[in-house]
């Protein structure tokens, strides 16, 4: 019997959670032979800034996506915590780029762990 790595369970919950990943899961696991998460990651944070700034009506909700991350991250797993935090948070627009408004929608164990990881924003 196979056990499924944190961090690739975390992309299947995303994916199966809020269906408007699937088709940039279905690319990504056809380019990359397999789910590879903090790759993955990149979409999913592209695609939460865009339907932030209201450039993509296609994409997922942003506030569905902070909500799951949240809920996920508040778990403690740590394969899961390392995917979020390297790969989503630090991730996210810089002070200076559009979109950076959204670490103010970040709930608290997400705002304490990108405060953690980018004090200055």
């Amino acid at each position: 019997m196979t056990t499924t790595q944190p961090s690739v369970q975390l992309v299947s919950d995303l994916v199966n959670h809020i269906p408007e990943f699937r088709a940039a899961f279905d690319t990504h696991v056809f380019n990359q032979g397999g789910v590879l998460p903090h790759v993955f990651f990149w979409d999913v944070v592209q695609d939460t800034v865009r339907s932030f700034l209201g450039e993509s009506p296609d994409t997922a909700d942003w506030r569905r996506t902070l909500d799951f991350l949240e809920e996920q991250c508040g778990r403690g797993v740590l394969g899961i915590d390392e995917v979020i935090v390297t790969s989503f948070l630090n991730d996210l627009p810089y002070p200076d780029e559009p979109g950076h408004a959204i670490t103010l929608q970040l709930g608290p164990v997400m705002a304490a762990r990108f405060e953690r990881i980018r004090p200055g924003g």
